[in-house]
């Protein structure tokens, strides 16, 4: 994400993408507006997902990050469970869930992670 473009916008951004793509996203948290970072959880509907959380690499650029090097998922009730925790942590976070049986992120960052390219 852009540091000056507000979360807000990105998110929209986002959605727009995903549903223009026939798939559905839905926002289950809604975070800080200007700044809020953002965690994205895509399901396949058939019990698996992924999440994907933004993060800043050695070069100090945004990225996001496929969560399954950290260990989180890839079964549903794993990445749910990642899920609550963050949004425990960060009441300023944003949450995403996309539905998409083809997995894909939607993303436009870099993703970096085992399967981060797929998108």
């Amino acid at each position: 994400m852009d540091a000056r473009l507000p979360t807000w916008i990105w998110v929209d951004a986002l959605l727009a993408r995903v549903r223009d793509a026939g798939a559905a996203a839905f926002v289950t948290q809604k975070g800080d507006r200007e700044r809020g970072d953002v965690l994205v959880k895509v399901a396949t509907l058939d019990r698996m997902a992924r999440a994907f959380a933004k993060r800043t690499n050695m070069d100090g650029v945004s990225v996001f990050v496929d969560l399954a090097v950290q260990g989180v998922g890839p079964d549903e009730a794993s990445v749910d469970d990642y899920v609550f925790r963050a949004k425990e942590r960060d009441s300023d976070l944003w949450i995403i869930e996309i539905e998409d049986r083809a997995g894909r992120h939607f993303l436009t960052e870099p993703v970096e992670g085992k399967e981060g390219s797929a998108g």
